[in-house]
Parts: structure tokens; sequence; C-alpha cells
């Protein structure tokens, strides 16, 4: 333990997660009552299909997956019952063939050729069907040129015989060569977890291969079953929604060598947006997983399922490393595949820590008029007023700005007078006393504009202490000084 402590900080504690998903430190939960998986952990399916009426025809005419899906008990059953039931039929043929033509009775006797030779009664003949079908051949019994239906029933035997074992030995080796066994060796967590990785909320949960062949294209999927109501009242049971597990990204293509962590990151678009850890107290849903791939020995496809319901997904826990480094192979260690142990983890949901935001930063407006560093911020509130006419400033901004009743037009262009000004501040001094001559300005500048923007200038003159005012009144004249003859006329017209 100190160890660990070493390694992953105090702050963290290992649980070795059970089947109630308590961990050493934590006392036992109440037992909740137990509600009907919808997946079983093992992958099978909880779902009978009753009242089929006269659908169930629809079996009959794929008869050969019908008989591959039955229980082996089945399959054995029917195999014996087919083979034996042909046995008999075809042995009664061979009988009645015999019976008819007088056979039985002269069996013995050297100077007549019956229809099959040797065949005098029922057992004679089924011995001559097995040795027939089963091409043994012993030599005894066989078919002689005085019987024409004996050789058409020869025939009809070896066709209807060839027809039997293909269908059963092809069904049988099919049942025998599915890959549902081979999902057995593909582990799954017994939990899944939910914490921060990457400064997002994720959920996650572990997959393993306990074999050395691979999963070839190794794919997964995740489906959320719960039910819920339209906002037309309609009762949706079991409704499927898909959990993003790096689909856009192809993170969701496994490279299954070892023991792999899927994640799903909660954000807007997750259907987990809202969830909490008090809230998942009374949620109720399943995750269901598939994974699929090929399996490389025999290239059949394979496919391996698990849930996970609200009680056995962890709040605040992260999986335990199981791979380490050894001399020359990388090991894995099953024994803390299902474990996890404990992380700091806000308690709260995604959209929750999303407004407690938004309320923090009452500035962070939204972003309309971030498309260029031409447009004024006099003209962002013009368009947050036209999208929204209820959407106004803070009192205390309006009083800093102090713009709230003057109309539009007039902030359009007291606001290019002063981003006109605060372009001159970047300039060198010399530069912004040319620049703040009229003529300087540019011609589209409109002569109503120059008188409303002259009255702030003279405003904050007169705000100026009488020293600095005399200095600032002093330096019109310093600066036509500098001016070239051409610009001080254009000055001095300005001024009178």
């Amino acid at each position: 333990m100190s160890a660990l402590r070493k390694k992953f900080g105090d702050d963290y504690q290992v649980v070795t997660t059970s089947s109630s998903g308590s961990g050493f430190n934590q006392p036992p939960p109440e037992k909740k009552k137990k509600r009907q998986r919808f997946v079983d952990k093992n992958g099978r399916c909880n779902v009978q299909h009753g009242n089929l009426g006269g659908e169930t025809s629809r079996y009959l005419s794929d008869l050969f997956t019908t008989l591959v899906d039955l229980k082996w008990r089945w399959n054995l059953f029917i195999f014996i019952l087919t083979y034996t039931v042909a046995w008999l039929f075809m042995a009664s043929m061979w009988w009645l063939i015999a019976y008819i033509r007088g056979d039985l009775n002269k069996a013995h006797n050297d100077k007549y050729t019956p229809c099959v030779a040797n065949v005098y009664n029922f057992p004679s003949a089924f011995l001559f069907f097995i040795e027939t079908e089963a091409t043994i051949g012993y030599g005894y019994r066989y078919i002689t040129d005085k019987c024409p239906e004996g050789i058409i029933l020869f025939l009809f035997q070896s066709i209807l015989g060839s027809i039997v074992d293909a269908f059963l030995i092809g069904c049988m080796f099919i049942k025998m060569s599915q890959p549902k066994k081979r999902a057995e060796t593909l582990m799954f967590s017994e939990h899944a977890a939910i914490s921060m990785r990457d400064g997002k909320l994720t959920l996650m949960f572990r997959v393993g291969n306990l074999r050395n062949s691979h999963m070839v294209s190794a794919q997964i999927r995740c489906k959320l079953l719960k039910s819920r109501q339209t906002p037309e009242g309609e009762f949706l049971p079991l409704d499927q929604l898909e959990l993003d597990v790096g689909f856009s990204t192809g993170a969701d293509q496994l490279f299954l060598v070892s023991p792999l962590t899927i994640c799903h990151v909660i954000d807007t678009k997750s259907p987990f947006y809202d969830l909490s850890q008090r809230s998942m107290q009374t949620e109720q849903f399943e995750i269901v997983v598939i994974l699929e791939g090929i399996v490389e020995t025999t290239g059949m496809t394979c496919q391996a399922r698990t849930s996970y319901t609200e009680d056995e997904v962890l709040w605040g826990h992260r999986f335990f490393p199981v791979i380490s480094l050894e001399e020359g192979f990388f090991k894995v260690d099953y024994s803390q595949f299902h474990a996890t142990f404990e992380v700091p983890t806000p308690p709260y949901s995604v959209k929750e820590q999303e407004e407690a935001l938004l309320l923090s930063s009452p500035l962070m407006a939204p972003s309309l008029c971030n498309s260029g560093e031409k447009n004024s911020s006099l003209d962002c509130l013009e368009t947050l007023e036209d999208n929204d006419s209820t959407t106004k400033l803070p009192t205390k901004l309006q009083k800093i700005t102090g713009r709230d009743g003057l109309p539009k037009k007039l902030l359009r262009m007291s606001s290019t007078t002063s981003e006109m000004t605060y372009s001159f501040g970047d300039l060198p001094m010399k530069l912004q006393r040319i620049s703040s001559v009229p003529g300087v300005s540019d011609d589209k500048q409109a002569g109503k504009a120059s008188k409303i923007s002259t009255e702030p200038i003279s405003k904050s003159v007169a705000d100026l202490p009488p020293k600095l005012q005399r200095l600032a009144g002093g330096g019109a004249g310093r600066m036509d000084g500098h001016l070239p003859p051409k610009l001080r006329k254009m000055n001095s017209d300005r001024f009178t």
C-alpha cells in the first residue's frame, strides 16, 4: 500500500471492486431491489418472443439456421433420430421388395436368383442397407441384375443418403465451429468508472483478450438503454441511444493485444450531459457494450457483449494499471484487471459545471462579435440587441460606459472617433501630431461627425489642470511651426 501511495499520491485509494461495487474503506451500500437486465454480464439477451401465431412457419423456411440455433441436446436428438428413421425406412423398402418378389421364401434355393442375395428377413435387409450406405461392402449381400426395381431403389438410396449426410454433418460442423466460445476469452471489466481524464469528465471501462491470437479488425460500440417519454407524451421503453467511444476519431478501432480502457467523453452531445453523482442514485439505465472482430485462426466473425447498470458505474474511480515492463517483454497482470482506485472527481454534472463557470464570469458574453478586429464593441451591442431584444448589459457596465441612453447612430460615430484615437496612441509622438490634423484623416468622414468628435476633445481639455491646459493650448501653435505651409493653412481654416 505504501508503494502505491508513493506512485499515485496520498489522494488515491486502491479499491478492489466486487460484485457489490464497494471498497475496503467504504460502508456497504444499501441493497437495492435487483431489476431485470436487458443483457446479462455474459452477453445473453433476456428477450423472449411470444404470441407469434402463424409467424412460426418462418422458422421452417430457414431450417438450417433453426437447427444451428438449437441447443446441443436438441441437435444431438435430431441427428440420431434422423439417421435412425432414414435407416429403418430404407431397410423396410428393401424388405418390401424381397417380400413382394417372394425372395424371403426362396432364399435358400440355389437355382433361384433373388433381387438381393442373402436377404431373407428384415434384419438381413437392414444389414444390407447399412453396408451399402456406409460403403462397407462385405461382399456377402449384393444386388443382382434380375431386379430393376432394386437398382432404382439403390439410386434413390444413394441420393437421399448424400443429402442427409450433407445436411446433418454440415449442421453439426457449423455448430461446433461457431465463434461463440471465442468470446469466452474476451474479458470486460466488472464495473465502469467515471472520473476526469484530460480535463474532461469521462466514462471508462476496460476490455481484454486472453488469447495470444489476435482479433482482426476489432471494433467496439456502446448503446445506452433508457426509458423516456417524448414531448408528445409517447413512452419509449428501452430507448437506444448511441454512446460515442471514438467513432469520429477512429478510437473505436481496437488493436486488442493488451487490455485497453475504452473512454466516452461526457459533453453536450452525450446522453450523460446532466448526470451527476447524486442523480445517478435515482437514474435507471443500462449500458450495452458490443465488441466485434474476426477470429484470426478461423476467419469467422466473433461478437462479445456485456452490460453495465447504474449500480455498476463507480463515480470518482479509475482503473488500476495492469501493464508492466519486464526484461525483454511487457507483462499483463490480469489479477488487477477489475481493480479500481478512487480519484478526486467533482460530484457535479457537466451541465452544472458549465453553468457555474458562466455565473462566476459575468463579463463573458456570447462570442457573437469575434468574427474580425474591425467590429467595434458598439456594433456587438447592436447585434445582441437585434438578436434578442431582452438582452441588456449589466447595470454596472451601463454606468461605466455611459452610453446606454444615446442613439445608435451617435454611438457608431463616437465609437469611430474613439477607435481612431486608440490607433493613434500606438504611433510615435511626431506621427501622432501629424495624424491629429484633420486634413490627414480619412476623406470619407462626414462634417457632422467632425463636429461631434471635437466636442469630447474640448471637454477633455477643460477637465485638465490649468498648467496642462496652458500646455495643451500652446501645443497647437508649436505644432503649427513644424507643419508644412499647406497643412498650417488647412489647420487655420478649421479653427476660423
